[in-house]
This record gives C-alpha cells, structure tokens and sequence, in this order.
C-alpha cells in the first residue's frame, strides 16, 4: 500500500490566510489608533498641572498628580446628586422613549392602520421643520409648567422621528405569517407587541436604546434652558457650570481683579471628560453585542 504525502496548501489558502493577517492587523491598528486619544484624557487628568503646561501632552502622566479629582470632589455631595439625576434621567428617559417609540413605529408598519400616512407625514414634518426655541420656551415654561422639574429632562427626547422609522423598518420585515396566525389564535395587539414582537426586535431596540443614551447621558441644554435649581442639575450641566467658573476665576486673577487663585484648570477639564465618560463606557460594553447585530440586521434588511 504506497502512503500518499500531504498535500501542501494551496495557494488560495495561503492567500485567503494572508488577507485575513492583513485586514485583522489593520483593524487592530485602527482600533489602538481610536484609543489612543483616550488614554492621552486619562493620562492628562493624572498629570500635574506645571508639569503638562511646561512639557505636553503624552501617554504617561507628567509627574503623577490628583490635584485635579481632589479639586474637583471639594463638594462631593454636588457630584454624587448630580450623578443619580442623571442616572434617573437616563434610565427612565431611555425606557420610556423606546417603549414609546416601538409603539408608534409598530402602529405605522401595520399597512392597514388607517391613520398611517398621516402620522408618517407628521413624523417627517417635524425633522424637516421646528417651531423654534421661543415657542418652545413659553410652552414648557408658561403652559406646562414643567420648569425646575426633572419631566422637563425627559419629556423632549421621548420620541425622536429618526429612530422611529429606523423602528419602523425594522418591524416591517417581520414575518407577516407569525402575526396573522398569532390573530387568528385570538390574541390582542397587545399580546402580539409584547410577546412576539418586542421579542424579535432585541438587536434594533438595542441599538436605539444605545443611543438614547448617549443623548440623555451627554446633555446638558435643556438644564442651560429650563433647570436653575442646583439640587436638580445634572452631571453634564454640572461640569459645565464648574468649568466655567474656574474659567472666570482664572481669567480675573490673569487681570488682578481676584487674588491669585491657583486651579488646575487643564488637568481639571481632562478629569471632567474622565469622570462623565466612564460610566457610559461601560453601558456600551453591556449593549455591544446587540448594537453590532442590530447594523448588521439593518443593513441587510434595510
């Protein structure tokens, strides 16, 4: 019996594992490129003052440093209630508004709804026109009556047109077959939302959650306009507000109004960036998977 040598590779597997070499050490790169930025933010919150104006920016911490988060926890109390407002806000502004929208966008994939087209055509309206911030002001203030309330952190965000047709789409390409036999069973729009759609839906609720987020975690406009009471300011308008008054205090010391006030004014806004950022990381970790499978769904299915 003659014993046949192993064939060695051809060269479309070598090719193929050449490619993959090249696109995952691109992709790594890139990734380490994207990350760099970040790792300068930290390293800069953890710098010394002096020490970062006289030599720059880098990777390491110039002369490592707390100044900048000791400064910053003088009140920690201030930053501890501003965290859970914006954690309050955030959570139910998030759950609200995808409950919300997901039940607008699946009334409007339904093609025998009869008020479809007309709340399609008010949806579009409204990303395409606004009634201004005038209006808007003295209906949440004067009308509502919503000032110095934390509705008024939430109510705007609760349904953004965007992310309702991106719902909508989704929900469209549903099996047509799975809701008709689950009607036929007798059961209630209702019972079919909840327990056959919602489920189907986990990527792209995911990923509209995600971002909405991302838009109550890093606001800080509607508390500029609508909020004055500090017990009630949340984390972004905080920082904000504390960066600016270091900003006036440092600027009059400059021209000799105020008594020479030394603040760590760089490594002060570095460690703002790392405070604000760092919980927010996190949620993205949590809702990666879901976030990548709801792309892709989407632009496969459109």
């Amino acid at each position: 019996m003659l014993l046949r040598h192993a064939r060695p590779p051809s060269r479309y597997r070598l090719r193929k594992k050449s490619s993959a070499l090249l696109i995952n050490s691109t992709l790594m790169s890139i990734s380490i490129l994207f990350l760099l930025p970040l790792v300068i933010v930290i390293s800069a919150s953890l710098s010394d003052e002096q020490a970062l104006a006289r030599e720059g920016y880098s990777l390491l911490p110039r002369q490592f440093s707390l100044a900048a988060y000791e400064y910053m926890w003088l009140s920690p109390d201030r930053i501890l209630r501003a965290y859970a407002v914006t954690v309050f806000v955030t959570a139910v502004g998030t759950l609200s508004g995808v409950l919300i929208m997901s039940m607008l966008a699946y009334a409007i994939s339904r093609r025998t709804f009869r008020w479809r087209k007309p709340i399609s055509f008010f949806l579009i309206f409204t990303m395409l026109f606004s009634g201004g911030l005038v209006p808007t002001y003295y209906i949440i203030t004067q009308v509502l009556h919503l000032k110095d309330n934390l509705l008024v952190l939430i109510l705007p965000y609760l349904v953004i047109p965007w992310f309702v047709f991106i719902l909508r789409s989704f929900f469209a390409t549903l099996p047509q077959e799975l809701i008709e036999a689950a009607r036929v069973d007798g059961a209630s729009e209702w019972r079919i939302f909840f327990q056959i759609v919602l489920p189907l839906s986990t990527p792209v609720l995911a990923t509209v959650g995600l971002f909405m987020i991302l838009i109550y975690w890093n606001d800080w406009w509607l508390a500029l306009l609508y909020i004055t009471n500090p017990d009630l300011f949340p984390l972004q308008y905080l920082l904000f507000s504390v960066m600016r008054n270091v900003e006036f205090l440092t600027s009059n010391a400059n021209t000799g109004l105020l008594m020479s006030v030394e603040i760590p004014t760089q490594t002060l806004r570095m460690a703002m960036v790392v405070v604000a950022m760092g919980p927010i990381i996190f949620a993205f970790l949590l809702l990666q998977r879901f976030f990548i499978r709801g792309i892709l769904i989407g632009s496969l299915k459109g």
